[in-house]
Formats: C-alpha cells, sequence, structure tokens
C-alpha cells in the first residue's frame, strides 16, 4: 500500500476506543490468569476470535485480497499473524508471570518509539522529523511518570531478566506487524483480520499443546472472562487496528500505546478501588501534549477542514 496515510477524525476515534478496551484488558487478563496457564490463555482468546471472525468474514462471502498475491507476499501475510497475535500474546502472558505490571505497561507504550525509525525508511509518507521525535519522547516521559517507581522495580523473580525480554519482544513484535500490514496490497480489512487471527491460532494452539500440555476444563467464570477477551480485545480490537493501521498507518497507531496505560490506571481505580497515582494529572497532560506535537499536521487539518 504506497498511498500516504489519511487521519481523520474517525482515526483519533477508533484509537481511542482501542485504548480503552486494551486498557481493561491487563485487569481481565490477571483474572483470567487465576485459571489458566499463559500459553493456553493466549491460544483460546485467539481461537474464540477467530471463529467469530470467520463466521462475520463467512456471511460477506470471504472477501481478501483484490489482486493475486506473490509468493513473497503470502509469505508476508503469514508472519504477520504469528507477529501480530499468537507470539506477543504468548510473549506478555508468559513475562508477566516474572516482572511488575509497570514494566508491562512501560514494554508496550515502547511501540511508539520503535515503530517510529522503522516508519521512517520503509513507509512511504511516514519520514521522521524533530516534531514527530519530541512529540513521541513527552509522551513516553508520560506513560513513565504515570506508572511511576513500579516501572522498574524488581520483583525478585530468577526469571524476571527473561521475562522483560518477553515483554520488550512483544511490543518489537507489535511494532514489525504494523509495519507489514501498511505494506501489503489492497485488502478487505475484515478478511485479512480474519486470516491474521487464524494464523494466530495455527501457531499459538500447537505451541500451548507442546509447552503446557491439554488443558484442564476451567470454570464458568474463567470461560466467560476468555470469551470477552476473545471478543472484545481479540476479535474487534484486531479489526480495528488492521483498519487504522491501513489508512492512518503504523505510527499513528503507535500512539494508542500511550493512552493504554491511563485507562488502565483509571479503570483499576474505578473497577478495583485502587489508588489513583498523584501524578496523574501531570502524566496525562505530558501525553496528550505528546500526541498532540506529533500529530500537529493532522489534527489541523481536521479541525480546519471545510464542511
Amino acid at each position: 500500500m504506497n498511498s500516504p496515510p489519511e487521519i481523520t477524525y474517525k482515526s483519533w476515534l477508533m484509537i481511542a476506543t482501542l485504548a480503552f478496551v486494551w486498557g481493561g484488558t491487563f485487569l481481565v487478563t490477571e483474572v483470567a490468569l487465576t485459571g489458566m496457564t499463559p500459553f493456553w490463555l493466549a491460544a483460546s482468546r485467539i481461537g474464540f476470535a477467530t471463529i467469530v471472525m470467520m463466521m462475520i468474514w463467512g456471511a460477506r462471502g470471504f472477501p481478501l485480497f483484490k489482486t493475486s498475491l506473490t509468493r513473497e507476499q503470502a509469505f508476508l501475510v503469514i508472519v504477520i499473524g504469528a507477529v501480530s497475535s499468537s507470539v506477543p500474546f504468548a510473549l506478555l502472558a508468559w513475562g508477566q508471570q516474572y516482572v511488575t505490571s509497570g514494566f508491562a505497561g512501560v514494554s508496550m507504550a515502547s511501540v511508539a518509539l520503535i515503530v517510529l525509525p522503522m516508519a521512517h525508511f520503509l513507509v512511504p509518507g511516514e519520514q521522521i522529523n524533530r516534531r514527530k521525535v519530541f512529540g513521541f519522547v513527552i509522551g513516553f516521559i508520560g506513560v513513565v511518570i504515570l506508572i511511576g517507581g513500579q516501572a522498574f522495580e524488581s520483583t525478585g523473580a530468577s526469571l524476571e531478566a527473561a521475562g522483560r525480554i518477553a515483554c520488550v519482544a512483544a511490543a518489537a513484535c507489535y511494532a514489525g506487524s504494523s509495519i507489514m500490514l501498511r505494506r501489503l496490497p489492497d485488502v478487505d480489512a475484515i478478511g485479512l483480520a480474519t486470516v491474521l487471527l487464524f494464523i494466530g491460532a495455527c501457531f499459538s494452539i500447537p505451541l500451548a499443546f507442546i509447552l503446557e500440555g491439554q488443558p484442564a476444563m476451567p470454570d464458568t467464570n474463567i470461560l466467560l472472562v476468555l470469551a470477552f477477551l476473545g471478543l472484545v480485545p481479540t476479535a474487534a480490537a484486531n479489526l480495528l487496528r488492521v483498519l487504522v493501521v491501513r489508512s492512518a498507518g503504523p505510527v499513528f497507531m503507535s500512539l494508542v500505546n500511550y493512552q493504554v496505560p491511563v485507562w488502565s490506571v483509571v479503570l483499576g481505580a474505578l473497577i478495583l478501588s485502587e489508588p489513583l497515582p498523584p501524578s496523574l494529572l501531570y502524566a496525562m497532560a505530558l501525553i496528550l501534549l505528546g500526541l498532540a506535537i506529533s500529530q500537529f499536521n493532522s489534527l489541523k487539518q481536521i479541525f480546519t477542514r471545510k464542511n
């Protein structure tokens, strides 16, 4: 896809929705891990999401690419399917056992900083400039301030270093898959989202069997949690992610990672009665300032566009 990214108010609405959904996913994942092993948790949510998306895609006649794929493009789709869902889900589920939730949050925020230089060289219309770098760095600092001391606190776990590497590797997977998504030819968004989930399921389910054996049947409450994880933050969110990357570009999509920690903190306070950090307002101000600086031109176009 060689056309330059087009950022509209719908693009902002979609990443705001994604930030809210993914911000609450950490809480739900913690609940699911009380009754599921990490790799089966990743496999279950992807498998359920695949079934749901297959039914929706099938009802539309299974449209996908508008032109035939080359062998290289077909291989690229397989790689994207692995690194956009099954691999990072499994890495995060495993890594979160040994690191603080704060470090996991900072790792996800680093997606934006990883995407920026990659997009400069690989995606037309996403050239890096001082304003973008300045805005992204300010936003990242805001995330670190929001998370506070636990961002880099040690859990003391023997596998903490490996857990941190797993979280950063998951962030790199998300960054790389966004770049590759943008480079695919014209495609039906629902079809692509479904195919990517299916490929992810083909990787994650055998991996769960190999590493954790046959799963025990979870209780009803855990099954409901798994259904929610599969339907909302996996199936629906994966479709939104494809739409944003294909239309607004991977750099814009990466900005969702600065918003996710804010929702994670706010929802934790509302649902679990966790205390709000005193730095919340300062962090939010920096995050919003970073978003505004990095996306100044797109915001200007939106507000000055004639009806």
